[in-house]
């Protein structure tokens, strides 16, 4: 019995490697042995470590150690192939089995506890995708993914209810920021790990899977700022060619002042991203 059961594990683990040496192309979810996920786009082995690109373009990867990982799982792809860019990267109007317009909700939620609604489609998109039956492999339910006894807490009956799904896990989001004097890295990574594992390391907890959770969410936050500041900007008039050999000397001619540009990282420092 224990020869087979020796052999039972050798093969498993064997199907594991097999399994992870394969190109992905679907969405996936890669459950560590520590309980902890990562949800990515596909994968590869490099030695004894297995990258998991958390995003379409391969701009952002994740490496854990292969012996780390217990399994991958499958999860609803989201939006169709041919579907346009600006279409996937927007949240759904509406929930077709319960006909609740997702953009209202998130509205009013964010709005009741005084939150940037583009942060709380930002968690929702990293948590669930915007599936309203979601459910982790630790059972955490719904938009937010809430965990049963946090969702029993704030008094939220049905976690598969987008308004009271949305309306709790903002509520909590809230409540995180406001126990971090509104460090966002921090209140992430609680919202991901507990904020027990927060404050045990003082900070982001060294997890691969809430490392990657803060910086994504970080990422799209940044990346719908600064869309829409570039949307807001008025159209500069063009200036005919012509004008460009007319010089007017200047009355009084000064040094410019020097410009600074800044640059934002494909993959933000999750210790200080919300700085």
């Amino acid at each position: 019995m224990k020869t087979s059961m020796q052999i039972g594990r050798w093969a498993a683990v064997v199907a594991l490697l097999a399994a992870a040496a394969l190109p992905c192309s679907a969405a996936e979810t890669a459950v560590l042995r520590n309980g902890f996920s990562i949800r990515h786009e596909r994968r590869e082995i490099i030695g004894t470590i297995t990258r998991l690109y958390v995003n379409g373009d391969d701009s952002s990867f994740v490496d854990v150690p292969t012996a780390e990982i217990d399994h991958f799982e499958a999860v609803p792809v989201q939006a169709a192939p041919s579907e346009p860019a600006a279409h996937r990267d927007a949240p759904p109007l509406a929930d077709i089995r319960s006909g609740v317009d997702l953009n209202e909700v998130v509205k009013a939620a964010s709005g009741t506890y005084h939150l940037d609604p583009d942060l709380v489609n930002s968690v929702i998109r990293a948590e669930s995708g915007f599936n309203v039956r979601a459910v982790s492999p630790k059972g955490a339910q719904g938009l937010m993914q809430l965990m049963p006894q946090t969702a029993s807490q704030l008094g939220v009956q049905n976690a598969f209810d987008p308004q009271a799904n949305v309306e709790g896990g903002t509520r909590y989001l809230r409540e995180l920021l406001e126990r971090y004097d509104f460090d966002l890295i921090k209140a992430l990574a609680a919202y991901n790990a507990g904020p027990q594992r927060v404050e045990q390391y003082g900070g982001v907890p060294p997890y691969y899977e809430t490392k990657a959770y803060v910086a994504r969410i970080v990422r799209d936050f940044n990346r719908k700022k600064l869309a829409a500041k570039v949307a807001a900007q008025p159209a500069q008039p063009s200036v005919p060619k012509h004008a460009n050999s007319i010089h007017t000397p200047a009355t009084n001619p000064h040094k410019p002042s020097p410009q600074t540009q800044a640059k934002a990282a494909s993959t933000p420092d999750p210790q200080s991203a919300a700085q």
